[in-house]
């Protein structure tokens, strides 16, 4: 039998982690279910183990340090991830874990957003914000993934003992998304009924920093996953700037035959320059990303093969 791994990171849910850990208890009964604590001040832990979860500590701060730590702990060859907070099925569970045992999924994405989210959800601007992710990854990456930032998800073993997490926070949803586009990963989405929390539940979630800490997570992501678009776009900018700057004094230059800016020149002619240095390091950065995407490809094979042989 398949071994399956529900993981829900928690930080003061004694409202409702003990509902959750209930109704995925009820939902995979031959699940293990792990609450990993992250420094909460109520009765979280007590809540969880009343219910009948196995709980760990995870004393740094954040929903990346969690996952991150939760990866590197558990073994098993599905894993739901899931949020404490009581706003996701767990009866939908069985049919996500379905596709990664069955159908060979690397992830299934929860999709809210193409179901009750946006009426369910209340707090400003989250609705324009998960809009706003979703497009900008969607347009870089070529993809269409319908929900970047739901904490409702399923994966394969391979893909929990190979993602590399760096994120310390709430953007660790987009950068697990971002890895399974870069790395060509079996994703399959499933909408999923979102309900608002529950009166006495207070999300964690800021709007406004851990926004903006998703926005700079996808700029780096871009620049890491994409050097060669990413440096290609800022030489260009430069190179425009350039020209722009450099068109009055060669007009100058066309009327009189006399060059009176060679401050301007000199700095037009040093920010060309750092456009083709800017262009040629995203060609050397893509020729080692590719070299390392094939490094990557070999490994998954052999661990495939291995497991196939296990």
């Amino acid at each position: 039998m398949n071994k399956i791994a529900v993981l829900i990171p928690c930080y003061n849910e004694e409202k409702t982690i003990g509902k959750v850990v209930a109704d995925f208890k009820a939902a995979l009964p031959e699940a293990e279910i792990y609450v990993y604590d992250n420094n909460s001040t109520d009765a979280t832990v007590q809540k969880a183990e009343g219910a009948g979860a196995t709980v760990r500590k995870e004393l740094r701060q954040g929903k990346g340090n969690v996952v991150r730590q939760m990866f590197m702990d558990v073994d098993a060859d599905c894993y739901v991830l899931v949020d404490g907070d009581d706003t996701y099925p767990a009866y939908q569970a069985r049919q996500m874990c379905t596709k990664i045992m069955a159908e060979g999924f690397d992830m299934v994405v929860g999709d809210r957003l193409s179901s009750t989210y946006f009426s369910e959800n209340k707090r400003l601007f989250h609705g324009s914000g998960n809009r706003c992710v979703r497009y900008l990854i969607n347009h870089i990456f070529k993809s269409d993934v319908k929900d970047i930032m739901t904490g409702y998800r399923t994966f394969s073993r391979k893909f929990v003992k190979s993602v590399p997490i760096l994120s310390k926070g709430f953007e660790i949803e987009t950068e697990m998304t971002i890895y399974a586009l870069d790395r060509n990963l079996k994703i399959c989405q499933i909408p999923v009924e979102y309900r608002d929390r529950p009166d006495g539940s207070e999300s964690k979630l800021n709007t406004l920093s851990d926004g903006m800490k998703v926005l700079k997570t996808i700029f780096c992501l871009y620049r890491d996953y994409k050097p060669l678009k990413f440096f290609s776009v800022v030489a260009l900018i430069v190179f425009h700037v350039a020209i722009i700057m450099l068109m009055p004094v060669f007009a100058e230059y066309l009327k009189t035959g006399l060059v009176p800016r060679y401050p301007t020149l000199i700095v037009c002619g040093f920010m060309v320059l750092l456009s083709l240095l800017l262009w040629v390091c995203g060609l050397i950065l893509e020729v080692m990303l590719a070299r390392h995407r094939q490094m990557m490809e070999m490994i998954d094979k052999k661990f495939r093969n291995a497991s196939n042989f296990i």
